[in-house]
């Protein structure tokens, strides 16, 4: 299962390196950015702010905007696989989606282990591969949208948010997000809007919270 979502993700690098090239960056910088970044979801925002015009600093927080579900990710990794020393630093450079889905998916702790191993190390290798190959084939690629490569990011971002829409409340909030950011479009820079709809969607979770908190219990039960 591992190798099949390595193989599947990583060839997905190839659209990265091209849009990166595409949107201004070198060859060497899509690259960096596919080594050290290392999670899609964020690069894609990073490229698609600077590619817009966008400031890097606008870029970065849309990108670590992003990278936070990773985070999540990272604590939940720490407490089922347990690495120690260097080996956990490697574990969180390498805890993405894939790798983290792979791991929870099985049923022993060896499977686990395993799962997560060959899935985060298989997906790094051939993403930065197919990385530099798509970097490396922009020029002779042409103009990404020909092939419908600048839609490949917004799958990606529907991809992640779809299996998440189960209920009123997430389509509820997709959708004001959605209309916060199309509202902030003509007014703020490039990548702004993204930042705005987040802070609504922080908001609304603060709220949504903070009432479910306060709400009075419902057992009932007199003296």
């Amino acid at each position: 299962m591992g190798v099949s979502i390595s193989v599947a993700t990583g060839l997905y690098g190839i659209s990265f390196g091209a849009l990166a090239v595409a949107s201004g960056l070198s060859v060497w910088q899509a690259c960096a950015l596919s080594l050290l970044m290392f999670t899609g979801g964020s690069q894609f925002a990073f490229i698609g702010v600077i590619g817009g015009g966008g400031a890097g600093a606008a870029a970065l927080s849309a990108a670590s905007l992003l990278g936070v579900r990773n985070a999540v990710y990272g604590m939940q990794m720490a407490a089922l696989l347990g690495p120690q020393g260097l080996t956990r630093l490697l574990a969180a450079q390498l805890t993405i989606d894939e790798s983290a889905a792979t791991a929870v998916g099985q049923a022993t702790p060896e499977e686990q282990r395993r799962g997560f191993w060959t899935a985060g190390i298989g997906v790094y290798v051939l993403w930065n591969l197919f990385t530099a190959l798509g970097a490396m084939a922009g020029d002779a690629l042409g103009d990404p949208r020909r092939f419908g490569l600048d839609g490949a990011a917004v799958a990606a971002f529907l991809g992640l948010l779809w299996p998440r829409l189960r209920s009123r409340e997430p389509v509820a909030l997709a959708v004001v997000s959605a209309g916060i950011a199309l509202l902030a479009v003509p007014w703020v820079a490039p990548g702004i809007p993204i930042l705005i709809a987040a802070l609504a969607g922080a908001v609304w979770g603060y709220c949504s919270n903070g009432e479910k908190t306060a709400a009075p219990s419902t057992d009932g039960g007199s003296a």
